[in-house]
């Protein structure tokens, strides 16, 4: 049996000893052996000595008092979940990381140098006689929780990504980290070098706010080293979406409160759901920060789970219910466009999605919500310059969106500027949503397809439709545009781009989507000038958005057969 008490008094002892005695000028030559004065004074700089970590195993809450108590610790607040450490201890001694209580305090005490410092306590509950008792065992033997930690002063990428580089030059090797939502800071933990003199085998990074972009690059870097845990993250990525599209589904998020903790139980009456399973579900989306779990089997809906109402602001729940329904369905036959180039959608219910969507008006709508669901990416796209200037123009000016849904994108650009009047192009039974969200007062439709893009307008949007179509189809699309456009009319294209080099981007995973899903497949830069060029269009330069997104400016490039296609009203020539 572990005699946790007498034990983890000794160690806490211990722990803030070394707190008290140390700073970040003392500590980090001893962590980070061959650091020169220049090299540690920039450190310096950026970082400090926040405090020394370990583990202790109470057999319940007062056991843990009494530990605290006799070191003359007092913890400023209660105990709270402690998510990194408790998923490393369930990947370390393959346990169902429900099965672990690991809280985290953190009480204060005082430098010799007068800086206010803390004793970092996890505490794993290890009721006497538990086969936790052996878990306790080989983590006194190893100390693998046991850090030090340095608060960086200040972060942002270029801080972060600089610290991570000086850290790696004198051998401290990435080793896990992780983002807590209770405490909204992120995490990046090291393994020190062999010849630390420090006596701790980790160092900590922790970075206030949310740094999950330099966080996923620590960890791929720590994952290259684990290779067999990064194939099972993978390998069961595909249970996240389900547990988001169940949570969806069940509309569990509506009946939850970003403010109020609620039981899992209550909830589960609420939503007509099994309790146990409920309450398995939440814990396990609570390891992503989608809720937090204030106490056994209660839990809270965070701002990121807030996005799942239905009815909340900018809900995508439309995107996790066809992610997690029709498109989950036909990416299970992925290999099938891989081998054949076939569009796995079509094999699977076949049709294309627009025609097996729009055969089903619940799915018709589904869809169409879906895509409206994406309006982060248009967000800043109203206040492009070439909308500005249109909104200024004297004569008043038309934009045309092209396949634009329900509106929601053009609502956006009206609301924005009450001088433009616009056109929707969309099919028949789109056209009829789109016109209950507009109204008629500023916006007209036309019910119809890519043939009968209006003549005349000022600005022309084509908004995420490229992506959906071979280069054969974009060209034809381009052309229409070409042909209905006046000469110095404008036409804004928002897709993702795809990287020239091997930098990270979602486009890259929206590429295998379209290919698998839809039938098109997403581009470079250059890929779409080509495209316009072809048109008799010419690619006048393109701004990032949003999500990986961009808005490519085109104009024409040759002169164009004049057509009839109910002709809009035309601002007066731009001047310069």
């Amino acid at each position: 049996m572990i005699t946790a008490l007498s034990d983890d008094t000794s160690r806490l002892r211990a722990t803030v000893d070394f707190v008290t005695q140390q700073d970040s000028e003392s500590l980090l030559p001893l962590l980070l052996p061959g650091l020169d004065v220049a090299e540690l004074r920039s450190l310096v700089r950026r970082c400090r000595f926040a405090h020394a970590a370990l583990l202790v195993f109470p057999a319940h809450a007062r056991a843990l008092e009494a530990t605290l108590a006799e070191c003359g610790l007092v913890a400023q607040a209660p105990p709270q979940p402690s998510v990194v450490v408790r998923e490393r201890l369930a990947l370390r001694h393959r346990r169902t990381a429900d099965d672990l209580d690991v809280r985290i305090l953190r009480p204060v005490v005082l430098g010799r140098d007068g800086q206010r410092r803390t004793v970092e306590v996890f505490a794993l509950t290890v009721p006497p006689g538990s086969d936790l008792e052996e878990v306790a065992a080989l983590e006194l033997a190893r100390h693998d929780e046991a850090h030090v930690a340095f608060e960086v002063l200040a972060p942002d990428p270029l801080v972060l990504r600089g610290l991570r580089s000086s850290f790696a030059l004198h051998g401290a090797l990435p080793d896990g980290g992780g983002y807590n939502p209770h405490e909204n800071g992120t995490v990046f933990y090291f393994a020190t070098p062999a010849a630390s003199e420090a006596g701790y085998r980790r160092i900590e990074l922790y970075a206030p706010g949310d740094h999950r972009c330099q966080l996923a690059a620590h960890l791929a870097e720590f994952r290259s080293r684990q290779p067999a845990e990064t194939m099972l993250r993978l390998l069961t990525g595909a249970w996240t979406t389900q547990a988001l599209t169940a949570l969806a589904q069940l509309r569990v998020a509506d009946a939850m409160d970003t403010d109020h903790a609620v039981d899992a139980g209550a909830l589960a009456s609420r939503v007509d759901a099994d309790p146990d399973s409920l309450a398995v579900l939440l814990r396990y989306l609570a390891t992503f920060g989608v809720v937090t779990q204030d106490a056994p089997d209660s839990f809270r809906l965070t701002s990121l789970g807030a996005l799942l109402r239905a009815e909340g602001s900018g809900s995508m729940r439309p995107l996790a219910l066809m992610y997690g329904g029709p498109f989950y369905q036909s990416f299970a036959a992925l290999a099938h466009t891989v081998r054949t180039g076939q569009v796995a959608f079509e094999h699977l219910f076949g049709a294309n999605h627009f025609d097996h969507f729009a055969a089903d008006p619940h799915l018709a709508e589904l869809f169409d919500r879906s895509m409206a669901a994406n309006w982060r990416m248009f967000e800043p796209l109203p206040a492009h310059p070439v909308l500005a200037d249109a909104a200024r123009a004297p004569g008043g000016a038309t934009v045309v969106d092209i396949a634009g849904g329900n509106g929601e994108l053009l609502s956006r650009v009206l609301d924005a500027h009450p001088n433009l009047d616009a056109v929707l192009l969309e099919r028949p039974h789109v056209v009829e949503a789109a016109r209950r969200r507009l109204g008629t007062a500023r916006c007209r439709y036309v019910a119809g397809d890519f043939a009968d893009v209006p003549a005349g307008a000022d600005v022309y949007l084509l908004c995420r439709v490229l992506h959906d179509w071979d280069d054969d189809r974009c060209r034809d699309i381009l052309r229409h545009c070409a042909r209905a456009m006046p000469a110095d009319a404008d036409l804004l294209i928002v897709e993702r781009l795809l990287p020239i080099d091997d930098s990270p981007s979602l486009a890259t995973a929206w590429d295998l989507h379209m290919r698998c899903n839809v039938g098109g497949r997403e581009r470079t830069a250059h890929h779409y000038a080509e495209l316009l060029t072809s048109a008799g269009l010419s690619l006048i330069g393109h701004r990032p958005l949003p999500l990986d997104g961009h808005v490519l400016h085109a104009r024409r490039a040759t002169p164009a057969p004049t057509v009839d296609r109910g002709t809009v009203s035309r601002r007066p020539p731009a001047q310069g």
